[in-house]
């Protein structure tokens, strides 16, 4: 396990961004929080587009029902990011010499 900082899902003051050194297991407490975190997150995401495609499919849907859902999904691409940041910055670095050495 990387003892690399990890991208919290959640922000401190003005949005800047927390960050953890998890424990040699990853598995403290703060490190399942932020995974179940990001599981809301995401599934929050799902159901959003779900909903989305329903407002959207609806010719007589009105301007501030789609400025609202516009916000939400704007929020929740920002959360899908930031997960997939996070994620991916604890990813192992792949060997530059490849297979055959």
């Amino acid at each position: 396990m990387s003892t690399q900082p990890r991208l919290l899902p959640w922000s401190g003051e003005a949005g800047k961004p927390w960050y953890l050194v998890p424990s040699e297991d990853g598995k403290g407490y703060l490190s399942r929080l932020a995974d179940e975190m990001e599981a809301v997150q995401l599934r929050m995401g799902a159901e959003l587009l779900g909903h989305a495609r329903v407002l959207l499919g609806n010719p007589k849907a009105e301007a501030g029902e789609l400025r609202f859902l516009a916000n939400r999904l704007v929020e929740a691409l920002y959360d899908a990011l930031r997960v997939a940041e996070s994620r991916g910055r604890r990813l192992p670095v792949a060997d530059d010499k490849g297979a055959d050495g």
